[in-house]
């Protein structure tokens, strides 16, 4: 016992005086949370641990559950494949009437049967469709939601070209490649394409605007205003749904010349007036306006300006840059409204840090920023008391807005 006393005394002296040198030499010893996740690290490497946790009764559950996760993530490409080869073959369109038998989607999707069971099968597995009492295929529960959103279709068929960059990712992240698909895709975001006004951007951002606008409407009373400017605000999808729900708002699209005629073209095809002719459907006109964000000067006379979707595509010089343009537009006390998918604070994202992220990696500039790092920018540029304005679906779109002081 006086052995087993002595000995005790001995290590926990070593210990005192081994705490003491690491203290001298300026070494912070682990945390307690540290610890806590080390131990939980060992034991998730622990093959033993898993097929203990397995056989457990009481984590069998969170065993299994943690299982399909990571078999999730191995797996999510070729379920993103599932999906974009039913948008391709147009599944849900061809289903939006009712459910119909394997041999009548094989005849109207153009695949042979045994093809389109393979297909059938992996999506009803991923809810995309589902199989009825009766054997036929109808919707299933997110097949039904695509066909609410249009602009996700169009998000998938644009995934061709960053699949093809995320072909090798490890060499798109040391820069390998510098001219990506994505970079070539949205060239128009620098200003240096030929006829930004005929390239595909114009038309995705469309397709996709019309969710982001419908949060921001239902999240953020525009009526209180009296004229809006949207910077960057392409057809004007934004500005047409503002005009549906504001109809007293004055409306202002400001982006590259060539952006604003195929919003006139797309306006007139679509009944939307100019300001010399009549409203049309509650929608009041939109006074166009063409001209570089980054080199003119902004419409003044506003006492709102909008930027939706624009900021996160840019570094951090450029939109210092712009919010400075912004803030010269508005008069005291002005506001900017500043929508876009943003980061989360602390805790990663999926849809903000590893989609956008990698997204706007593989684009060649701009990232997703969180709330804080939006707010230091904004009191850069000469805008205080930046609130966020929390919105139905902040996986899609979160908002700021800022007083011009």
């Amino acid at each position: 016992m006086l052995r087993e006393s002595a000995s005790s005394s001995c290590i926990a002296a070593t210990e005192r005086n081994d705490s003491v040198s690491v203290h001298s030499a300026g070494v912070v010893p682990p945390s307690m949370s540290d610890r806590w996740f080390a131990w939980r690290n060992r034991k998730l490497a622990d093959p033993r641990f898993h097929r203990w946790a397995r056989r457990n009764p009481l984590t069998r559950y969170i065993a299994r559950r943690r299982a399909r996760e990571l078999f999730d993530l191995c797996a999510g490409f070729v379920y993103s494949q599932v999906l974009s080869s039913c948008v391709e073959l147009s599944l849900f369109d061809i289903l939006e009437k009712g459910p119909l038998s394997r041999d009548a989607i094989s005849r109207k999707a153009g695949l042979d049967r045994e093809a389109l069971d393979v297909l059938l099968r992996s999506a009803i597995s991923l809810k995309l469709l589902e199989q009825r009492p009766s054997g036929k295929i109808g919707l299933g529960v997110h097949g039904a939601a695509m066909l609410a959103n249009p602009g996700v279709s169009s998000m998938v068929q644009h995934h061709a070209f960053f699949y093809r960059d995320l072909n090798d990712p490890v060499a798109l992240l040391r820069g390998n490649n510098d001219k990506t698909l994505l970079s070539m895709f949205w060239d128009y975001s620098n200003g240096h394409a030929a006829d930004p006004g005929k390239q595909p951007y114009t038309e995705l951002m469309s397709a996709s605007q019309a969710m982001v606008a419908e949060q921001i409407i239902e999240s953020y009373p525009l009526r209180a205003h009296q004229r809006l400017v949207d910077v960057g605000g392409g057809d004007g999808t934004f500005l047409r749904a503002v005009g549906k729900s504001a109809p007293d708002l004055d409306l202002v699209l400001f982006d590259l010349p060539a952006v604003v005629a195929r919003a006139e073209a797309g306006g007139a095809a679509a009944g939307i007036a100019q300001r010399d002719t009549a409203q049309l459907d509650g929608a009041q006109r939109i006074e166009r306006i063409g001209g570089d964000m980054f080199k003119d000067a902004l419409p003044g006379g506003a006492d709102i300006v909008s930027l939706i979707r624009v900021v996160h595509d840019h570094d951090d010089d450029e939109v210092l840059q712009l919010l400075g343009r912004c803030r010269a537009a508005l008069p005291q006390g002005g506001t900017l409204l500043l929508a876009e998918p943003m980061a989360v604070e602390r805790v990663g994202d999926p849809a903000s840090d590893a989609y956008f992220g990698l997204y706007l990696h593989a684009m060649g500039r701009g990232k997703p920023r969180t709330p804080n790092e939006l707010k230091a920018l904004l009191s850069r540029a000469g805008f205080e008391r930046a609130n966020e304005v929390r919105t139905h679906l902040p996986m899609l779109v979160r908002m700021l807005v800022a007083r011009a002081s």
